[in-house]
């Protein structure tokens, strides 16, 4: 059950003397059971882009359709449709506005027609996959919840429609790192153990790459680049520079490393990838290895690029890495 956009542009404010094309002729097809990362600068596109997805905005001109039918429609199968695509805004905790947090998550499920105990089963089933204990939270007010749990709310409202398709719109925005951490686990684990298709809208390329098969890139209502995150990153990063955003940080390390001669892969998309590769390429294969055999640093391995540092640089073997430090005449002590 595919979603297909098919020439889609959208204006806002069509007719008027504040007219702003924001969509220009999108064609996209997301297919069941994929993990799509769409990113771009701010104002490229990408939030009015998934407000397509489940009838939010309808297109100026083109069609969007979900397992063929149109989502723009009146009829009872286009509604149906449109409640396969759940939605989780940049804040969803502003998506929250009833009294308790069992009838916040009921609320939709409520509005399918659903029976009295299907309801209260998939509200029980919702907070435990979200990690919300029933007993202590079904009748908490919403509203005296912690960010990252107020966002599970909102994530479990949206698994208790049991929808076949999640997009979430920058959700980590404005959590400290341990909240961020938890949302992502949150959607993995949808993805995952749910099958549910993910659509995740982020301007940080570290998260994307680490959780999508495939990212869209979004440049002045338009698609520039779809396809595989590593494949993006490889080949493509002056386009992605040329439109605001740029490839992962370990993307750029891994890059500096082959330059210097050092023979490592640039296919990685997280740091304990990358330590894998920087150990294998020194010839040990884990990290254990690198603790009983911290004779081959990194700079063994490298070819030298340019003239020996000064005398003041000594070179130290550190759990298999080398670190480069200064006595104390030297500058930038690196530790």
């Amino acid at each position: 059950m595919p979603i297909v956009l098919d020439q889609v542009t959208y204006t806002y404010g069509a007719g008027t003397p504040f007219e702003k094309t924001a969509l220009k002729t999108i064609n996209l097809t997301i297919e069941e059971g994929e993990f799509v990362g769409i990113i771009g600068h701010t104002g490229s596109g990408k939030s009015t882009l998934v407000q397509h997805l489940n009838g939010l905005l309808h297109p100026t001109t083109g069609t969007v359709t979900v397992n063929g039918v149109d989502i723009s429609g009146k009829t009872d199968e286009a509604k149906q449709m449109r409640h396969k695509v759940g939605m989780v805004f940049q804040y969803p905790e502003h998506q929250l506005f009833e009294e308790t947090i069992a009838q916040d998550i009921a609320f939709g499920p409520k509005n399918l027609g659903l029976s009295e105990d299907e309801v209260d089963k998939r509200v029980r089933e919702a907070m435990k996959f979200v990690g919300l204990d029933y007993n202590t939270y079904a009748e908490r007010s919403p509203f005296h919840l912690s960010g990252g749990q107020m966002r599970r709310v909102a994530i479990a409202g949206v698994v208790a429609m049991n929808p076949d398709y999640l997009v979430l719109d920058e959700p980590s925005a404005g959590l400290d790192p341990f909240g961020r951490e938890e949302i992502f686990e949150e959607i993995i684990k949808l993805h995952k153990q749910k099958g549910i298709t993910v659509i995740l809208v982020s301007h940080n390329m570290e998260d994307i790459s680490r959780m999508a098969n495939r990212l869209i890139v979004m440049d002045k209502g338009q698609a520039v680049l779809d396809g595989v995150p590593l494949d993006i990153f490889n080949n493509h990063r002056q386009t992605l520079q040329n439109v605001g955003v740029d490839v992962p940080p370990v993307s750029v390390m891994m890059e500096s490393l082959r330059e210097r001669g050092l023979n490592v892969t640039n296919r990685v998309l997280t740091v304990d990838d990358a330590v894998n590769a920087i150990f294998e390429s020194t010839g040990q294969a884990t990290r254990q290895d690198a603790k009983t055999n911290p004779s081959t640093t990194v700079n063994e391995a490298v070819a030298p690029t340019e003239p020996s540092a000064s005398k003041n640089t000594t070179t130290v073997a550190f759990k298999g890495a080398a670190r480069k430090t200064r006595d104390k005449g030297g500058k930038n002590n690196v530790k």
